[in-house]
C-alpha cells in the first residue's frame, strides 16, 4: 500500500466518524489532529463554527516541558492543556473526534490527560 492509499483510507475513516459526531454549545467537539512530529487539539462549537479552546505540541508551555513533540509525554501534556483551556471557556463535557485515527497510542493518551484534567466525554 502506497502513501496515497494510506491517505486516501484515513480521510475515508474521517469522513465516517465526523458524520456521526456534532459538537454543539453544550457538548463541542474535542477534535484531534497527529501529525508524524506534533499533535493537536481543538474545542469547537459545530453549530456556530467557532474554536472555544485550542492547544498543541508547538505552544511554549509544552515545548519547554516534554523531549520530544512526536510522542505520547506530549501528548499527555496538550491533552492536560487543552483541558485546562476547556475549563477557562466553561466547558465541562465535550464530544471526542479522534479524527480518523485508530484510539490507541497518543491519541488515547491526549483522552485520557483531558479526561483526568476534568473534561468528560
Amino acid at each position: 500500500m502506497n502513501a496515497a492509499d494510506k491517505f486516501r483510507k484515513l480521510e475515508r475513516r474521517r469522513k465516517r466518524v465526523r458524520q456521526a459526531i456534532l459538537g454543539t454549545s453544550e457538548r463541542p467537539r474535542l477534535n484531534v489532529f497527529r501529525s508524524t512530529a506534533h499533535i493537536y487539539a481543538q474545542v469547537i462549537d459545530d453549530i456556530r463554527g467557532t474554536t472555544l479552546a485550542a492547544a498543541s505540541s508547538l505552544d511554549k508551555l509544552v515545548r519547554t516541558t516534554v523531549k520530544s513533540t512526536g510522542g505520547i509525554e506530549a501528548a499527555k501534556a496538550v491533552g492536560k492543556l487543552i483541558a485546562d483551556r476547556a475549563k477557562a471557556a466553561k466547558v465541562t463535557a465535550v464530544v471526542f473526534d479522534r479524527g480518523g485515527r485508530m484510539y490507541h497510542g497518543r491519541i488515547k493518551a491526549l483522552a485520557d490527560a483531558s479526561r483526568e484534567g476534568g473534561l468528560r466525554f
